[in-house]
């Protein structure tokens, strides 16, 4: 039987050796019919469950070494799920108080998640939206209710994404990547992804995905001129294809069902766009990114929707 010693010297517990270095796994059924290589990125191995963990971690801790907030201070951010449980997790381990706005339409697991790490959350109605939600968390921080981290406008999102995705798909693949593939919603991941892919091949091609008018997709969107993200930049993504909804709530069943990858509809969205590219480029190696894990969506019924035969 073996006892605590109390010489026994334990490493300060730091996050970032635990966020990122997500797997890479090659799709072996849902693109056997392209003689192209598609590879998805598991993000939802992040301790969180979602590549939101990056720059979550990466905002907070950044702000904190220039001095803009400190320990038991009150931080607000407008969130349709995964970014809101990341930071939620980032708060408690840093000892901050968080306060999340999202739409009441969101599902209840990512409610619930944020919940359990501590957060206080406002939800907005379904037509005010994440515009709504984005309104609410600057009114706030005005009033004085505590500091906005603003996923949507903060370089620190994309330095996240410039640092570590970026050279882990680099590494991963050998440098033999074509393309990438990337939901688009605060933009965060393909603007620091591509920095990093472009400086190594300016080649590669950068393809950013949106939902298409009419859809609903969790994790995508398609912002009003007003709301477009500011650290985005248009030039850094080569082509943008427009995810219809059925596809990607299929094709993210069939991810589940076929390739073992349970994972949310915008992850659905990039599979089916990749598939689109692989069959036009039947030499490519693509890398889409698998944005989260299926369970926190259990609750819409999604998963138990049947496919047409």
């Amino acid at each position: 039987m073996s006892t605590f010693s109390p010489d026994f010297q334990a490493d300060e517990f730091l996050l970032d050796h635990y966020v990122g270095k997500t797997p890479l796994v090659r799709l072996q059924r849902l693109a056997s019919h392209t003689q192209a290589t598609i590879l998805a990125k598991l993000e939802g191995n992040n301790p969180a469950g979602s590549v939101k963990d990056r720059p979550a971690y990466n905002m907070i801790m950044q702000a904190e070494k220039r001095g803009q907030i400190q320990p038991g201070d009150t931080l607000i951010e407008a969130t349709s799920g995964n970014t809101g449980i990341a930071l939620a997790m980032v708060a408690a381990m840093r000892g901050y108080k968080m306060t999340l706005i999202m739409p009441d339409n969101m599902s209840q697991e990512r409610k619930d998640a944020m919940r359990a790490y501590g957060a206080a959350l406002i939800e907005v109605s379904k037509t005010q939206g994440m515009e709504g939600a984005r309104d609410l968390a600057l009114q706030m921080q005005t009033q004085g209710h505590g500091f906005v981290l603003n996923q949507f406008g903060n370089p620190d999102n994309v330095a996240a994404h410039y640092l570590t995705t970026g050279p882990e798909i680099w590494q991963q693949t050998g440098g033999k990547i074509t393309h990438f593939v990337s939901s688009m919603g605060t933009t965060g991941t393909i603007m620091g992804v591509s920095k990093y892919l472009k400086e190594m091949n300016p080649d590669i091609q950068i393809v950013g995905l949106q939902p298409e008018d009419g859809a609903s997709i969790a994790g995508i969107r398609r912002w009003p001129e007003a709301y477009l993200p500011t650290i985005f930049e248009p030039s850094r993504v080569d082509r943008t294809m427009d995810i219809p909804q059925l596809a990607a709530e299929q094709t993210m069943r069939q991810l589940a069902q076929q390739e073992g990858i349970c994972a949310g509809t915008s992850s659905g969205g990039a599979v089916w766009a990749s598939i689109q590219l692989a069959q036009e480029n039947p030499a490519a190696v693509i890398v889409c990114i698998i944005c989260d894990r299926g369970d926190r969506y259990l609750s819409t019924g999604l998963f138990s929707v049947p496919d047409p035969q």
